[in-house]
């Protein structure tokens, strides 16, 4: 499997950008497909998780209400709707799948994920 980013850009504050975790090689609706993101210097963090064996979903407290995770199993993308961006938002986003097959997104580690993308950045400044 592989796995692109794209979609980040700089946006004012308040705005919204939608990222695109487009695959190949496999499909993703049998994949847990996470966001991951890191700002410079600080640590990478989890943003959002879609489990492809069960559907569930899982936020970072900080994007719940103004990020959603789908996915177009007919474009074999993932997608994350960010609304309402502030400047702590701003970071590289990377896009991880794993095929682990587990029912919770609550039940995989960062070290489940073996693929990863590049990652996209995302900007967010007046």
């Amino acid at each position: 499997l592989q796995v692109v980013e794209s979609g980040g850009d700089l946006v004012q504050p308040g705005g919204s950008l939608r990222l695109s975790c487009s695959a190949s090689g496999g499909a993703l609706d049998t994949y847990a497909v996470k966001w991951y993101r890191q700002a410079p210097g600080k640590e990478r963090e989890g943003v959002a998780c879609l489990s492809g064996s069960s559907g569930d979903i899982e936020y970072n407290e900080s994007v719940v209400g103004r990020f959603t995770i789908s996915r177009d199993d007919a474009k074999n993308t993932v997608y994350l709707q960010m609304n309402s961006l502030k400047p702590e938002d701003t970071a590289v986003y990377y896009c991880a799948a794993s095929d682990k097959g587990r029912y919770y997104c609550s039940s995989y580690a960062a070290y489940d994920y073996f693929y990863w993308g590049k990652g996209t950045q995302v900007t967010v400044s007046s």
